[in-house]
């Protein structure tokens, strides 16, 4: 295949591409299980998996190199291309990326002529290649340009507005660095820059971001309302680093370059002072409206959760300590992502699977469409008005809208009548917090849909023709132009939800509470101990493992019963001291579980925060922000034996800490854990 882009979208092999890329860090995930979580990304919807090249990482000592376990670049890369995704690697040399100095090993700060970092100055230069020239060792035979997965590159990271130069000097360094991957073997036909707050490019493919919040920002207060939840032309997100750097206008000519994200929020990264937790519907919502705002790619900033690996020097995160203006999680890097730190899906996985299912089918004709705002200035801040948007001409496109901001209550728009040049949209109901697009003029085979109430989602290609499937919640009205008419399926929203699409003998439709995937021409599915799936079209064989139990709808639907005794946890308090509360958990687990069995230890509590220790060492740590602290316990070969510890919560840390709902506290503070359970897993 062959990868370009013209100003208003990417191209593969000549033809618009809209594809969704997900970041994942393989130095933050055990290599045991980088195929099982990188084939649920593909199952996603994402075609794309981006990833960091953490320099300190891979050089935390100078001059010694790590590319084994979960930091074998190789490996990983291989891993994607075995899913069927295609590779970007962010290569630095500084990511940010909440690591501790950004990324750079310590003896760069140490070592170096202060301001040597981040410049051209020769010995900075020098330490840059070294390391450069030892990690495309790794991968210079699965560059694009000899066969590979990999097809794009990523020098630096928000270069003049988070640190670095700005103005000529920082164009001259990008374009050093550029030049300097280059002829190390990084051969790449998309190379790109972080483009937001002011950035620099050096001429690279600009990328832009979005989060809806902001962690990182230096106050305990609720924000006004996020600017990422109206249509609008502007590409920029003044909040995006805004603690390292001063937002300024884009330094590139937006008219020149297709509008890509590679950083919309898959999810927030708590901080000790800011604690945020997105719902799936505000990442939705977020999309959604890039999306109608012209977005040719939708790129997640993290896509799959993580670990922080185990230094030889310091812990890896970025800290105050470290210089950093925030504390993070020394081990956590979960990200509310879609994918969580110990590979389980969350609802914002289903919520943008949505989207990805609908760009892989039917982005191409979405990719190249202008994209028009209306009203071209529309404000955060207004709950009462429908916020709306188009992608198309007068002949095909999608009408967006938008009803939902984070933290905030939207008015409701009865009878509403959604309109493009020449024709008005199906009225519809707009309720507080919905968001969606519908076709108009969409060339569905032979056939042309003029309008519909109804959200595409995707096109299944069976015995007996294709089938293009829709949902939403309104009466979907399908309204024809001409005599040809397509076949359709139309689903809830909340059926939607639960769709996979999979190919076997044909394609299918899959409906399941968890995830499915197809590997090595096997139907795997992901659920409890009673899963029930349903298959649109019928199938001619029952999956393995399942029984029939009858089709209703078209679908037929399948279940599996698992009959093993159940694992148990028991939890016991050791200590209750003002400064800490420390508890003792016993694991059991079913005697010879099958294989893909899997379980997570999940806690209640109250706190500042908790950390969870196995025969003396760290697992993980959480900073407390309403939601349950969890623990992998396959990821860490079932432990039978844990010691949780909880750091008290104040009243009085409401002046230091941002949390969305703070716990009972009892006696002056909260510091317990108030129930333990584990949650088991068959794929």
């Amino acid at each position: 295949m062959s990868y370009a882009y013209t100003p208003r979208c990417l191209l593969r092999d000549g033809a618009p591409w809209l594809p969704m890329m997900g970041e994942m860090h393989y130095t933050r995930y055990d290599p045991r299980r980088w195929s099982d979580e990188l084939h649920k990304m593909r199952a996603g919807g994402v075609d794309v998996v981006s990833t960091y090249v953490i320099w300190i990482h891979h050089e935390e000592r100078r001059g010694t190199f790590d590319f084994t376990g979960c930091r074998d670049l190789r490996r990983f890369v291989l891993a994607a291309r075995d899913a069927g995704l295609a590779v970007f690697l962010r290569l630095g040399p500084w990511v940010h990326g909440e690591v501790r100095n950004g990324g750079f090993p310590d003896w760069v700060l140490n070592d170096l002529p202060a301001g040597a970092p981040r410049t051209d100055d020769e010995a900075y230069l020098a330490c840059v290649r070294a390391f450069w020239s030892r990690a495309a060792a790794e991968v210079r035979d699965l560059m694009y340009d000899k066969g590979g997965p990999v097809i794009g590159i990523q020098i630096e990271n928000e270069y003049g507005h988070a640190g670095g130069q700005a103005g000529p000097a920082g164009q001259r360094h990008m374009q050093t660095l550029a030049a300097l991957a280059r002829e190390l073997g990084f051969a790449a036909p998309l190379y790109t820059a972080t483009g937001w707050g002011g950035a620099v490019t050096g001429g690279l493919l600009p990328v832009m971001g979005g989060y809806c919040d902001a962690p990182w920002a230096d106050t305990a207060e609720e924000l006004p309302p996020n600017a990422n939840y109206v249509f609008t032309p502007c590409r920029d997100d003044a909040l995006i680093a805004s603690d390292l750097g001063h937002g300024a206008p884009p330094t590139f000519d937006a008219a020149a370059f297709p509008y890509l994200t590679a950083e919309l929020g898959g999810g927030l990264q708590v901080t000790a002072k800011r604690r945020p937790v997105p719902t799936a519907a505000d990442i939705g919502a977020m999309s959604v409206v890039k999306l109608g705002s012209g977005a040719s790619l939708l790129g997640y900033y993290m896509y799959h959760g993580g670990t922080n690996p185990k230094g030889l020097l310091s812990t890896l995160q970025e800290s105050r300590a470290a210089g950093s203006p925030n504390d993070l999680p020394e081990c956590n890097y979960d990200f509310g992502a879609p994918i969580g730190q110990f590979g389980r899906i969350t609802d914002t996985y289903r919520e943008l699977r949505l989207l990805g299912l609908f760009l892989r089918d039917y982005g191409a004709a979405l990719a190249p469409m202008p994209a028009f705002v209306d009203p071209p200035a529309q404000d955060p801040a207004d709950l009462q008005t429908l916020r709306t948007a188009r992608r198309g001409e007068e002949e095909q496109g999608y009408v967006f809208f938008n009803n939902h901001q984070r933290r905030r209550v939207m008015a409701a728009h009865p009878g509403v009548r959604l309109t493009v040049p020449g024709r008005v949209l199906p009225a519809v109901d707009i309720a507080p917090g919905q968001y969606g697009f519908f076709p108009y003029g969409m060339r569905l085979g032979d056939a042309v849909l003029d309008s519909a109430a109804a959200v595409p989602l995707c096109r299944l290609n069976t015995r007996e023709g294709e089938v293009h499937v829709f949902y939403g919640d309104w009466a979907p009205r399908f309204t024809w132009r001409g005599s040809a008419r397509a076949r359709v399926l139309h689903l809830p929203r909340a059926e939607a939800l639960r769709a996979a699409k999979i190919t076997l003998d044909q394609d299918y439709l899959v409906l399941a509470n968890d995830f499915v995937w197809v590997e090595d021409g096997r139907l795997r599915v992901c659920g409890g101990r009673d899963t029930l799936i349903q298959m649109f079209p019928p199938p001619p064989f029952v999956p393995e493992g399942f029984v029939s139990c009858g089709c209703e709808g078209g679908f037929a639907a399948f279940v599996r019963r698992i009959d093993l005794p159940r694992a148990t946890v028991i939890l016991r308090p050791v200590r209750q001291g003002t400064e800490a509360a420390v508890y003792d958990v016993e694991l059991t687990y079913p005697p010879h579980p099958p294989a893909g069995y899997d379980a997570w230890l999940r806690l209640e509590y109250a706190g500042d925060g908790l950390e969870i220790y196995g025969n003396g060492e760290k697992l993980n740590d959480d900073f407390y922000a309403g939601r349950p602290a969890e623990l992998g316990l396959g990821y860490y070969g079932f432990p039978t034996r844990l010691r949780v510890v909880v750091r008290p919560l104040r009243p009085q840390d409401r002046s230091r800490v941002y949390l969305e709902a703070w716990p009972a506290f009892r006696r002056g503070r909260a510091c317990r854990v108030d129930g333990a359970q584990i949650v088991e897993r068959w794929c």
